[in-house]
């Protein structure tokens, strides 16, 4: 049997979770560290060996700096396809694919493109400052959409008196774990508003991610926060209402691997932000009682999501159901959503299924696809 590698973090839930996985696969790993990577993978690349990619640790919560943390990540990653080709390596997920899916305004538009419902982009503020480490064409040839450039609230303001909208999200082009994502609300007629974020001025350190979730109602507090949260590399989408249980929204997660839905978690929230990470509720798909078809639409829009980017073994999706519809729609894909604490808690099932794969695959011949990078 080949031998696979996780490369990330020793110390971390993730590694352990994945190693219990591994041991209890009786699949043969090695776990590399993101600080000193190249000698090791060298010396553990035989022909044909797998690799698995976990993210790297920041210990930054400067917004600001979200784009240049991203930046070095995605030059990493290149680096990592360079020497991993020299050894012959196969990945779990490759990392043009995970590349790819760091950019969230282009993932989006990749899957828009295969025609699948997506959360509607309405504008993007100054043009994304990370080059294309793994640069490709938009799918089909197609070229990016052009979208309205914001550079301040009052241009915001002006967008939904236009467009009729009247309320938004924010969301840095580059981050995760909710940092930097904005929700605002906006009545013309009477000037009201409303901003939900985790983003807090710091003295010296400027925006920072708080993991807190706070509302501002006083315009005074307001468009200064977007006046800075427009000021970063972020995109502007239109804010559903979401389906509702026992008086909390919600949308869902779920988890792709190998052409199968192996994970579908509801995320309930009294805001309008779900993360997992900001205490919300998480709850068992069983107790929403949907309806079987609007639970094989969701699945049905997970897997050809997958199709979307072959490079991916894994990836974790996160679904909108329309208020009313149950319409689903995609919010946004992760490369490296495996982690889900109510599951490594309970059966692992999700890092077990990857070790199996994985254990597959190095009883394969080395056929790995070239990734199609389209989102990037």
């Amino acid at each position: 049997m080949r031998r696979a590698a996780l490369l990330g973090n020793p110390n971390t839930k993730r590694a352990q979770y994945f190693t219990q996985a591994a041991a209890q696969a009786g699949l043969p790993l090695s776990v590399l560290s993101w600080e000193n990577w190249r000698e090791p993978l060298e010396a553990f690349a035989l022909d044909g060996s797998l690799l698995k990619i976990d993210p790297p640790l920041w210990d930054s919560c400067t917004l600001k700096e979200l784009g240049s943390l991203s930046e070095s990540y995605k030059n990493q990653l290149g680096r990592l396809a360079q020497a991993a080709e020299a050894c012959n390596i196969r990945f779990f997920n490759h990392p043009a694919a995970i590349a790819a899916l760091l950019d969230k305004a282009r993932c989006k538009e990749t899957l828009r493109c295969a025609g699948l419902p997506v959360t509607e982009l309405l504008a993007k503020t100054r043009p994304a400052g990370c080059r294309d480490v793994f640069p490709a064409a938009m799918p089909g040839g197609q070229d990016p959409p052009v979208l309205p450039i914001l550079e301040d609230a009052a241009q915001l303001l002006s967008l939904m008196e236009r467009t009729g909208i009247s309320q938004v999200f924010i969301k840095p082009v580059n981050g995760s774990g909710a940092a930097g994502v904005s929700a605002f609300r906006w009545q013309k007629r009477s000037g009201r508003m409303a901003l939900y974020t985790c983003a807090m001025e710091h003295p010296q350190k400027g925006l920072v991610h708080t993991k807190r979730l706070r509302r501002f109602s006083l315009a005074s507090e307001i468009l200064p926060l977007l006046g800075q949260l427009l000021g970063m590399d972020c995109v502007i989408e239109r804010w559903y209402a979401k389906a509702q249980y026992q008086g909390y929204a919600y949308d869902l997660r779920a988890v792709v691997q190998d052409g199968q839905l192996d994970y579908l978690l509801a995320r309930l929230s009294q805001g309008p932000i779900t993360n997992l990470q900001l205490n919300n509720r998480p709850l068992a798909i069983e107790a929403l009682k949907l309806p079987a078809s609007v639970l094989d639409a969701a699945a049905g829009v997970c897997l050809k999501a997958m199709e979307a980017y072959p490079g991916l073994t894994s990836a974790g999706i996160d679904i909108l159901l329309e208020k009313g519809s149950l319409t689903p729609r995609v919010i946004e894909m992760n490369s490296q959503g495996d982690l889900i604490y109510q599951d490594i808690y309970q059966e692992n099932t999700i890092y077990r299924r990857q070790a199996e794969i994985l254990k597959r695959m190095g009883g394969e011949k080395n056929e790995q696809p070239e990734p199609r990078n389209s989102g990037r």
